[in-house]
């Protein structure tokens, strides 16, 4: 395990769920699963103890279901991540979860390899959210953004706006990077930027104020 270890909490109620979860994660030499959890409740308890890197959170607990926790644990931490796991296609599910501040929404038949590949990608800076997925979320927040006062783009410089259309339109950082010919961490420095000045938490929301603008069609 390197010093430099992701920790990582794994909170679902099905124990054989995560457990394998906790198994698969734990055989990665940068990751380190630092606790688990089987509701919300006791998820927030172990975010004030543990601080962990990323919360991987299932939707649907008993007591407190993993929107309520999400919501709970932001208003304690706004910087900390957690990424919505579900088996659920549920738009207000979705919708709830990102509002509550979670960094990605994922479904639980995902194969190994992509949760492994996301939960790096989330400590990165990066959303693990599907393009589908992604569409949806624009398409809903683009339609709430229409109805309330929020921060322009105007004030985001040229490439601070070519760089927030590729986020609306799912790229990973890396992917940004490919496209302009800019090194992640360039890309990563300018998204900082963008949420400040759009007083925004996580890309998703900056995505839904691009659509609001017409910086990117809402399809």
């Amino acid at each position: 395990m390197t010093e430099e270890a992701i920790k990582i909490l794994v909170v679902d109620d099905h124990p054989l769920f995560r457990k394998g979860v906790v198994h698969m994660l734990q055989g990665e030499t940068d990751m380190e699963i630092i606790g688990e959890a089987g509701e919300g409740e006791t998820a927030l308890n172990m975010t004030r103890e543990l601080m962990p890197d990323i919360t991987l959170m299932d939707v649907s607990m008993p007591g407190w279901d993993g929107i309520k926790a999400t919501r709970r644990i932001m208003e304690e931490f706004p910087s900390a991540r957690i990424v919505m796991l579900t088996v659920n296609d549920d738009d207000r599910s979705l919708f709830n979860a990102i509002k509550a501040g979670a960094r990605g929404y994922l479904f639980k038949n995902l194969e190994p390899e992509d949760l492994i590949a996301m939960v790096r990608g989330v400590f990165r800076g990066e959303a693990p959210i599907s393009r589908i997925t992604a569409n949806r979320i624009l398409q809903e927040f683009g339609r709430l953004a229409r109805h309330e006062t929020k921060p322009s783009v105007a004030d985001l410089s040229p490439r601070e706006k070519e760089i927030l259309k590729l986020v609306a339109k799912g790229d990973s950082n890396k992917e940004i990077a490919r496209e302009l010919i800019i090194t992640e961490y360039t890309v990563k420095n300018h998204l900082r930027n963008i949420l400040e000045k759009l007083h925004v938490r996580n890309r998703v929301e900056a995505a839904a104020i691009a659509v609001r603008e017409g910086l990117v069609e809402n399809n």
